[in-house]
């Protein structure tokens, strides 16, 4: 699908080079390396933040990421207002991705205040800025927020729209309401270009390991290495709508391409049970079924869980051109031998693992 072309609203300043320049909060993170790789690719400046002290950091990074070659790099911490004010004003990029964040659902409940803080109390910083600085410039960056399917919680829609009411059942879900219907306001009230879009569960070889789908991945791969003998997982009974990262990817790109801004559900329009995972996983690593290796461990059990979610993605289809390119069975059995390629070479980190 070729890129939308632009039109907006508030003028946005030509570059001396004619390229526009595109910030990408939390850039190693799995959305945001196929984010940045994807707007590399369309010709965009791309400039990316990590926390300072993060693996990948700037201040720490010992040698090039693969990932990220050719994004020019910024020590930035979601939390730091005054340093988030730098950036902008800096760098007055065209287009503003927001993905950094506390991302995992069950980690979010021992820490609370942090994902509110980060989740929650950056993004409305992060607001507040981009109307200062359209006060100061006459026009603002394109802003776009990930929401997430989890905000939905207990549901009696399904699949869900773009109009289900939020019934968030963790620290993380709530926080990510918040911040969408922050995003919504200041659209609404100031006039921003704000866009959200409601992710639902998106997997690729770089999710990282706290992850269900990547914890089943790794644990089948060491199986069938004969480096484990069982995978230990929570509740099976779950369901979600899972999708590939890169397809995620591009939707963000093209909500801020549109004449207006949006809100938009991406999703597969498919919920499948978590066993659904085991089974492709264990078939990919040529291991038959699961039976025989799989252990439930109360402890992985969460205070409150969502049962199914499934996202309608008409009209990311119809006003995006939007639909996923990559199917769930293709995208575990693609993690399954990233992740036994990675035990069996000891190369964690490889552009070869980014695509099916």
């Amino acid at each position: 699908m070729d890129p939308i072309t632009p039109t907006d609203p508030q003028p946005i300043p030509a570059t001396a080079s004619g390229r526009r320049t595109a910030l990408v909060t939390g850039v190693a993170g799995q959305d945001g390396v196929y984010l940045a790789r994807h707007l590399l690719s369309l010709g965009y400046h791309v400039v990316g933040t990590l926390r300072p002290g993060s693996r990948w950091a700037p201040s720490t990074l010992g040698r090039a990421y693969a990932y990220l070659d050719g994004v020019e790099l910024v020590d930035l911490d979601q939390r730091d207002h005054e340093g988030w004010a730098a950036v902008l004003e800096g760098l007055q990029p065209h287009e503003i991705y927001n993905l950094a964040g506390f991302s995992s659902v069950g980690a979010s409940w021992g820490h609370a205040e942090v994902v509110a803080e980060t989740n929650g109390l950056a993004v409305l910083r992060m607001l507040e800025e981009l109307v200062a600085f359209r006060d100061r410039h006459g026009w603002s960056p394109r802003f776009f927020q990930p929401s997430s399917s989890e905000m939905f919680g207990i549901s009696d829609q399904q699949p869900q729209t773009e109009n289900t009411p939020h019934h968030p059942r963790s620290p993380y879900a709530a926080s990510k309401s918040f911040a969408h219907h922050l995003t919504v306001n200041y659209r609404e009230s100031y006039g921003l270009f704000t866009a959200t879009g409601t992710l639902y569960n998106h997997e690729s070889p770089l999710r990282g390991g706290q992850f269900v789908t990547r914890k089943i991945t790794r644990s089948v791969a060491e199986i069938a290495l004969g480096r484990r003998d069982e995978v230990v997982l929570g509740n099976l009974d779950v369901r979600r709508d899972w999708g590939f990262a890169g397809d995620y990817a591009v939707a963000m790109h093209r909500m801020l391409q549109l004449d207006e801004p949006q809100d938009f559900i991406v999703a597969t329009g498919t919920s499948r049970p978590l066993s659904a995972v085991l089974d492709v996983a264990f078939a990919a690593a040529g291991l038959g079924s699961s039976e025989g290796y799989l252990r439930q461990d109360p402890a992985f059990m969460r205070p409150a869980d969502v049962v199914d979610l499934v996202g309608d993605p008409t009209k990311a289809r119809e006003q995006l051109g939007w639909t996923p390119s990559v199917t769930f069975e293709q995208v575990i059995e693609h993690m399954v031998r990233v992740d036994t390629a990675r035990l069996a070479t000891g190369v964690e980190d490889s552009v070869d693992y980014l695509l099916p």
